[in-house]
């Protein structure tokens, strides 16, 4: 093998230690330990607490929290401590691993910082996505190219080593620096050099994949940003010497994760013993009259709330679903010049769908107003850009303009209330425009325009099978989600994360088209989906700031009406309920709750205009009935699901290797970012500063952050409001089934084997006996193991009368 391809490979087998980061405008969540999923959980935090210098497991005082709150049970911790070789009392034991936890702290970052000074300078600068008014000359030509040309007029960089003449490719400068070092130190080399500065590192990982516009335009890869790292290093002395770190978990670590799995337990415990209780319930019950109407929402722990709510308002169903709607598609918005990747990461975009105007006179009034909001825009933009320019506009402009930024800060609210009203009279894109769905045998670039007739009778068929459907109502509402905040460089985290940051109504839109085709509904009744002459599918869109649930209900038949005009009006009244237990749970007044979730939602001060998905704990896969009649705080992603509808096991095993792989991505990236937020999240919104559209820094420079910030996480610096606990994952279905796609999964099964997740299963062919998963593809009945069941003490009360979990 050459030289080249050995550097090639060593390459490749050094970034799996970073996980990819995707760009701040299109924020997806992921675990940054992604690349060490193949080593069981202990392994893999110590890795990377040596590699990347962040902590693994929650602090002492994060422990000390939830004892005092009650959710660590006492037994169940006494078992897991005992299992780890400890008798001590636990508060000795936290004493222990806080006194371990202060040495560990003390170790800092070996990198050079001239190096990263430097690199990071010229990284912002050829990376940047639109933002910078001046650009790094020659980007066209690659990274590696455009600093060679820029090398000679930085003043910040030694007139020493390789760099003063710097190789024309970055293999030959790669192999020049790695001269004095033996091969076998490669990988180690590489893999120690990307951790350096693991958020540019994973940007470019993401960038390189993704391989979109800007890829294309101004290429870069980890070989050329590696050239140059390693020549700077040359000019500024630094020993590339790997270091000899050893894996062997510290006994602070094994305490901790004692201390973690008992308070995974005690959530999962309770959880489960709920949801088996249900299952008994519910197969004695009598099956229920037709729905007036049926709700589907994206399996966001956010829509737990709102769903409860709706529910309790009248003869309404709801049902949890991917927020794609189950089909991937790159999705092009009437007023929007690029596409957006409108499914998972997980997966590629397979159509290519864009709006299309259908009424030119509403098109024409959207169209004026649009032009005066984007002359606007461009105005703030220039501000932005240009500090004289700005002081010279406000200063011209007057008083008017300073009361508008008066208004912003001190009242946001009515700010909110005023945009609203000047909205209203600005026709939204989906009441003249449809996405083109139908099959126009063109391509936008390799992806085909629209579906085939097959193609769409296959996603209607995937969803009502996954969901176990085998009844309608009139309506039925595919309701997409999308948050609504005012300067919040974090805006997308707060979007759909099955759509990869973006809002998912689109895909509802689509789906409900879909649905309404008369010769696919045929093509389903044929399939064995009795859909009643009198259901029209629906699509809209929850606001998960505000709660507010818009339908798009231009085209409803006038038959329909009244039951449209019914179901708006009970979901005003579940947004009340729903708004006023997010308000409690932000600390606000609870009976102030639509007013004060749309002022945080006009705030453009506020760090935190909603919880996003904090929280996240579990995820249930089982019919809704066995969730309904309980208060699970918005802490788990429903997924509906009924055994009984999936004798293959198909829509199952669909499941398990989708949407539960994607809450792992979630849940990961928020435990990580609430155990160490210096290392794996962003720290505080205050201090940050947004860079080139891509990410944000801490302060003026340095690496891009890679999680989530404190506000997203934290009720205040000392009091944590996520419970950072790895996903427990419930299902409902015989156990032998779960079984069979493990056994064909081999993914699925590392992760559990790993403790990267749990998984519990519910049977209803046994009794109702519930299933813990061990390893290799063993199961644990729960009746062998010791349980105490205690209530979650700090969920919110339930609004509706329901079990609170």
């Amino acid at each position: 093998m050459s030289t080249e391809s050995i550097i090639h490979d060593s390459i490749d087998e050094a970034a799996t230690s970073i996980g990819s980061l995707w760009p701040i405008h299109s924020f997806v969540t992921a675990n940054p330990l992604s690349g060490f999923e193949d080593q069981p959980f202990g392994e893999a935090v110590k890795r990377a607490t040596d590699l990347l210098g962040g902590r693994g497991y929650p602090n002492p005082e994060t422990f000390e929290t939830a004892l005092e709150r009650g959710q660590i049970d006492p037994e169940i911790l006494e078992s897991e401590l005992a299992e780890a070789g400890y008798e001590e009392e636990p508060h000795t034991l936290l004493d222990r691993i806080s006194d371990a936890t202060d040495v560990v702290e003390g170790v800092t970052d070996t990198a050079p910082n001239h190096v990263d000074q430097v690199l990071t300078k010229w990284l912002s600068n050829f990376l940047d996505e639109g933002s910078a008014h001046w650009s790094m000359p020659n980007r066209e030509e690659g990274f590696y190219a455009a600093f060679r040309g820029v090398v000679e007029y930085d003043g910040e960089i030694p007139d020493e080593g390789l760099i003063t003449d710097l190789p024309e490719t970055p293999i030959e400068t790669i192999e020049t620096v790695l001269e004095p070092y033996p091969q076998s130190q490669w990988v180690s080399i590489f893999e120690e050099q990307l951790a350096a500065l693991p958020g540019w590192t994973g940007l470019i990982k993401q960038r390189v994949d993704d391989g979109r516009e800007w890829q294309s335009k101004y290429p870069i890869s980890l070989e050329e940003y590696l050239a140059v790292r390693l020549a700077l290093s040359d000019a500024t002395g630094v020993d590339l010497e790997p270091s000899n770190e050893g894996t062997d978990m510290e006994p602070a670590d094994e305490l901790a994760q004692a201390f973690l799995r008992a308070w995974e337990a005690t959530y999962r415990d309770d959880l489960v013993e709920a949801i088996a209780e249900e299952s008994e319930s519910m197969a004695d019950s009598d099956p229920s009259s037709r729905p007036d109407a049926q709700l589907v929402f994206c399996i966001d722990t956010r829509s737990e709330v709102i769903r409860r709510h709706i529910e309790a308002g009248g003869d309404y169903e709801t049902h949890g679903y991917a927020g794609f709607f189950g089909i991937p598609i790159e999705y092009r918005g009437y007023d929007t010049d690029v596409a957006v990747e409108a499914c998972p990461p997980i997966l590629e975009p397979q159509h290519y769908i864009h709006d299309f105007p259908t009424d030119n006179d509403t098109q024409a009034s959207h169209d004026r107003w649009w032009g005066i909001r984007e002359a606007a825009d461009e105005i703030i933009k220039t501000l932005e850009a240009n500090a004289a320019t700005a002081y010279g506009y406000v200063e011209n402009a007057g008083s008017g303009y300073g009361l508008a930024l008066a208004a912003r800060t001190l009242v946001p609210g009515r700010v909110h209330d005023l945009l609203d009203a000047v909205e209203a009279s600005v026709p939204d894109e989906h009441e003249f425009c449809e996405p083109l769905i139908h099959h126009q045998h063109t391509y936008v670039g390799d992806l085909p325009v629209g579906l085939t007739h097959d193609e769409k009778v296959e996603y209607a068929a995937t969803a009502f099978d996954l969901m176990g459907w085998e009844e309608f109502g009139r309506l039925v509402v595919f309701a997409g989600h999308a948050s609504e905040t005012t300067n919040n460089p974090y805006e997308t985290s707060l979007d759909c994360g099955a759509c990869a940051g973006n809002p998912s109504g689109p895909n509802a839109r689509v789906l409900a088209a879909i649905c309404n085709d008369e010769d696919v509904k045929t093509a389903l009744r044929d399939r064995g989906f009795d859909i009643p002459e009198d259901t029209v599918f629906v699509a809209g869109q929850h606001n998960t700031t505000t709660d507010e649930v818009e339908l798009y209900d231009d085209d409803i038949p006038e038959s329909h009406a009244g039951d449209i005009d019914r179901l708006r009006a009970d979901l005003a009244i579940a947004r009340e309920n729903a708004t006023a237990e997010r308000a409690e749970s932000m600390g606000a007044d609870s009976s102030m709750g639509v007013s004060e979730t749309e002022r945080r939602a006009a705030d453009w001060a506020e760090t935190r205009p909603e919880w996003g998905l904090a929280g996240n704990a579990g995820f249930v896969v089982a019919p809704r009935e066995l969730t309904s009649n309980l208060n699970l705080d918005g802490r788990a992603f429903l997924h509906s699901y009924d055994w009984s509808t999936d004798p293959d096991g198909d829509a199952l095993e669909a499941i398990l290797t989708g949407p539960m792989v994607v809450t792992q991505w979630i849940n990961t990236q928020y435990y990580f970012s609430t155990v160490d937020n210096a290392v794996y999240g962003s720290g505080s919104k205050v201090t940050q500063n947004p860079v080139g559209n891509v990410g944000v820094y801490q302060g003026t420079g340095g690496d891009l952050m890679t999680g989530l910030p404190l506000q997203s996480l934290m009720a205040a610096d000392d009091k944590p409001y996520h419970q950072p606990l790895r996903l427990s994952t419930v299902v409902h279905a015989p156990v032998e089934r779960v079984t069979g796609i493990l056994a064909d999964h081999e993914e699925l099964t590392e992760l559990l084997d790993n403790d990267w997740l749990s998984l519990t299963v519910v049977d209803p062919t046994q009794d109702h006996r519930t299933f813990h998963y061990g390893e290799d593809l063993e199961w644990i009945p729960m009746s062998e193991q010791t349980e105490v069941h205690l209530e979650i003490p700090n969920a919110s009360a339930v609004a509706d009368g329901g079990t609170q979990i």
